[in-house]
């Protein structure tokens, strides 16, 4: 599989809500679907993120081949610790289990070996096995349990 990763830009405002609009998909992430004017108004919060730095941000992923929206990639970094960055993939449930998490997450890890980034950390739910099977496999190890917006989440981190 080849995966293209491409920042967000604002025409494309119904790849990412059909992201976040998803049940299955937002389930681990928020625990609800995001309805269409807080996703609006979300999408416009990301794409000033995307214009503040040239690598870091929220990429849509595209599968080459066909040149389809498979989800969402993102690497923010974490102001208050420069040397350190969050990575975080969203796909649409019809790429589940294929590889394209592995492959997004190893793009992602790619972005960031360009930078002067030490550490790298993922939040996940605790209960999400698959993401924590494809960020153990890539190295990431469990850090802390906590919790984030009343929601339970798994810090996992790799050093680069």
């Amino acid at each position: 599989m080849d995966l293209e990763l491409l920042k967000f830009q604002e025409d494309d405002f119904d790849s990412y809500y059909s992201l976040v609009s998803n049940e299955s998909v937002m389930a681990q992430i928020t625990e609800r679907a995001i309805p269409y004017d807080e996703a609006k108004v979300d999408f416009q919060k990301l794409l000033k993120r995307n214009e503040k730095y040239e690598k870091y941000g929220s990429y849509k992923v595209y599968d080459c081949f066909d040149e389809t929206f498979v989800g969402l990639g993102h690497l923010t970094l974490n102001e208050k610790q420069i040397s350190e960055a969050e990575i975080g993939y969203m796909l649409l449930p019809e790429y589940w289990g294929k590889g394209y998490g592995t492959e997004t997450a190893k793009k992602i890890i790619e972005i960031a070996n360009q930078l002067e980034i030490m550490v790298l950390k993922a939040i996940i739910d605790p209960e999400n096995l698959p993401s924590k099977k494809i960020l153990s496999n890539l190295g990431f190890e469990s850090q802390e349990f906590c919790v984030i917006d009343g929601l339970s989440g798994e810090v996992l981190s790799k050093k680069i």
